[in-house]
């Protein structure tokens, strides 16, 4: 065999893959047909948090009078906002680049790759065989089947942040994270913006949650239309409801969720089983049908849970495939802890199970709550939208949902709580800096006992308690 495993892709999870392996000392091959870092660098995680970072900073200078500080309202220079995104960019390129992987000594072939037999790969015309074959082509926007939509320029994640113009009013097509974040960052950055959902926004967040967040944006301008349908477009671009209604814009991002990178692969030569999802796979990322191939990132479907297109889960998935492939110990998924943000104002962060999602499966549970309208932080800074909401089943938390400013920082304790069934009372006894956020998510967990704490029984036990010595 010419390499001990041949990677195909090279995003967050197939580099997370290639550099593992490689610097254990394996032979390995990374194959790439477009840019090196794949979605996350280019078209996603990173140019998105960037150009939030810039809406939110625009938004501060707006609202920097209820601190008494008088500010003029800011000028947004589009030229400089997209060239700031791009510097981000190539910042952090290095890190993802060529040069990076093979001086850790992989081999790095830059074409498309497709399967000739369950061992064989052709990569522009040159063929490579490998003991392991590691998929990580990663997914793309999902297009919906709108009549008319074909016929209307329209944007995705893949070209939005190449936009020579600042949008006059931005139409979204889907009110999942990518386009909510969009919203977001658009709106402060001055444009009009319309999200159009077919079901609710972040319909998969807790309800109570995700309605915080409708709130929140609502507030700041986001028109939120939740529970239409789309029943065409035209040109315009011009959005028709299914009860007629038109929504006119400057632009349309199509933000509707993903598809899976599996056309140019010719999978049925190599004896992989696809689904609509990705790669069926099992719980340890292995092939169903061709031992040789493990699928990592957006293109896995262990097990038909259905891929999670999350940067993190392409390096955890990483972790995995090198334990089963290199060190051939056993190893497999486990979603019970991971963790999910939606990096608006404030932000969105799950983790564990949702309310719902406890009680569809069965458990008994208790819901603890605490606003961020009762925290210190929050008060002093002037920024209380937002709720803690743990999810309790047997004295140990099942699922956390955090709705505020730096959420995403906040929920990985609740993480490790939920992976290492931490009971409540040991949550509840943490001790957090004051002030700060965190400690609204502490104030959930003690509420746990408030009720027993101050019931009249423990009052009467500390009247007789007055008598000793």
């Amino acid at each position: 065999m010419d390499f001990d495993l041949a990677i195909i892709g090279a995003g967050a999870a197939g580099l997370s893959v290639a550099a593992g392996a490689a610097q254990l000392g394996a032979r390995v091959a990374l194959i790439e047909r477009g840019r090196m870092g794949g979605d996350c660098l280019n078209t996603g995680c990173v140019p998105s948090k960037a150009l939030l970072a810039a809406g939110h900073a625009a938004r501060t200078v707006r609202d920097a009078a209820r601190f008494g500080v008088i500010a003029n309202p800011p000028a947004i220079d589009w030229d400089r906002v997209r060239a700031g995104v791009h510097e981000v960019i190539a910042e952090i390129a290095p890190v993802d680049s060529e040069e990076r992987f093979r001086a850790l000594g992989a081999t790095v072939l830059r074409g498309e790759a497709r399967f000739l037999d369950p061992a064989t790969l052709s990569i522009e015309g040159r063929t490579l065989t490998a003991r392991r074959f590691v998929i990580a082509a990663g997914s793309r926007a999902a297009i919906p089947p709108i009549p008319g939509l074909d016929q209307v320029p329209y944007w995705t994640n893949d070209s939005l942040f190449d936009l020579a113009e600042k949008p006059v009013h931005l139409l979204i097509l889907g009110g999942g994270p990518i386009g909510l974040e969009m919203a977001d960052a658009f709106c402060g950055l001055g444009c009009r913006v319309t999200v159009i959902e077919a079901d609710r926004i972040a319909a998969k967040d807790d309800p109570e949650l995700a309605a915080g967040l409708a709130q929140a944006l609502t507030r700041r301008g986001v028109v939120l239309r939740e529970g239409v349908t789309v029943a065409s477009a035209a040109p315009g671009p011009v959005l028709i409801l299914s009860d007629g209604e038109r929504i006119a814009g400057s632009h349309l991002l199509v933000a509707a969720g993903r598809t899976p990178n599996l056309a140019a692969l010719n999978l049925a030569a190599a004896n992989i089983t696809a689904s609509r999802a990705g790669i069926v796979t099992d719980r340890g990322l292995r092939s169903i049908s061709n031992s040789r191939v493990f699928a990592v990132g957006d293109i896995a479907d262990p097990a038909g849970i259905g891929p999670r297109a999350f940067t993190h889960v392409g390096s955890y998935h990483a972790g995995i495939v090198i334990r089963r492939a290199l060190f051939r110990l056993p190893a497999a998924i486990d979603y019970a802890a991971l963790p999910r943000v939606t990096y608006t104002d404030p932000e969105l962060a799950q983790t564990g199970l949702t309310e719902r999602e406890a009680q569809a499966a069965g458990m008994k549970v208790q819901m603890l709550r605490w606003p961020l309208a009762e925290n210190d932080r929050a008060v002093a800074e002037r920024d209380t939208a937002g709720l803690v909401k743990l999810v309790v089943s047997r004295n140990r938390v099942v699922g956390a949902g955090i709705l505020a400013a730096h959420a995403g920082e906040m929920i990985s304790l609740w993480s490790l709580a939920i992976a290492r069934r931490t009971k409540v009372s040991a949550l509840a006894g943490l001790i957090v800096p004051y002030p700060t956020r965190s400690e609204a998510a502490r104030r959930a967990a003690g509420s746990f006992f408030a009720a027993r704490l101050f019931s009249a029984r423990t009052k009467g036990l500390v009247r007789l308690l007055r008598f000793l010595p």
